[in-house]
């Protein structure tokens, strides 16, 4: 539950307040997804919270009230060859500022992002999904997919356990990178995968 939600204060002057958030920052393998919500003005649901804080039956529900309730949410899905690219925190960036530049938001909350190409007045919250109740229902939102999209990864490729560790680098899936080796889900930036490229290299 969010106490006093930053939309409270925001409704006062504007309208279609937008809140984003991702999931997938940390993993070296699977995509990043971005996602963005606005609330009709007023809206309130103590039962959406950062998703971190949630089960995922929790999240699961939740995902299915947020897109019947949301007055508008968009999702983009940014490849691994675009993280690669780009480096995540650009393709976070990116992906922020191009819902914010195409949604009919009015100011814009983001999780702990700068803005600089944003041409809707917006915010960088520290810890915004924890404050914010727009940013919270994107952060379930970008968890909820991403979480799908592992586990349709896992079906491909049971033996990485992509199910189980969401593509973070934990100890049986570094094991499992070593011993299958390396898939075009994998991210070539990340260091556990730039450096087994080194080694098929040599």
């Amino acid at each position: 539950m969010i106490k006093e939600p930053l939309e409270i204060d925001a409704w006062k002057m504007y309208s279609n307040v937008l809140g984003m958030d991702e999931a997938g920052r940390g993993p070296i393998a699977g995509p990043l997804v971005v996602a963005g919500v606005i609330f009709p003005k007023g809206y309130s649901n103590d039962l959406i919270d950062d998703s971190k804080k949630l089960s995922e039956k929790k999240r699961e529900i939740l995902f299915k009230q947020i897109l019947n309730d949301a007055k508008y949410y968009q999702v983009l899905i940014v490849s691994e060859r675009e993280i690669d690219q780009k480096n995540i925190y650009r393709a976070t960036q990116e992906a922020m500022e191009k819902i914010a530049n195409h949604s009919k938001a009015d100011f814009v909350l983001s999780d702990a992002m700068p803005l600089p190409h944003c041409t809707i007045s917006n915010e960088s919250i520290i810890k915004g999904d924890q404050k914010s109740l727009s940013i919270a229902a994107a952060s379930i939102l970008a968890k909820v997919i991403r979480d799908h999209w592992m586990n349709h990864l896992d079906h491909l490729y049971p033996q990485y356990g992509f199910s189980k560790h969401k593509g973070y680098p934990t100890k049986k899936h570094i094991e499992a990178l070593h011993t299958y080796g390396l898939l075009p889900c994998f991210r070539k930036s990340y260091r556990p995968v730039k450096e087994m490229e080194m080694i098929r290299l040599f």
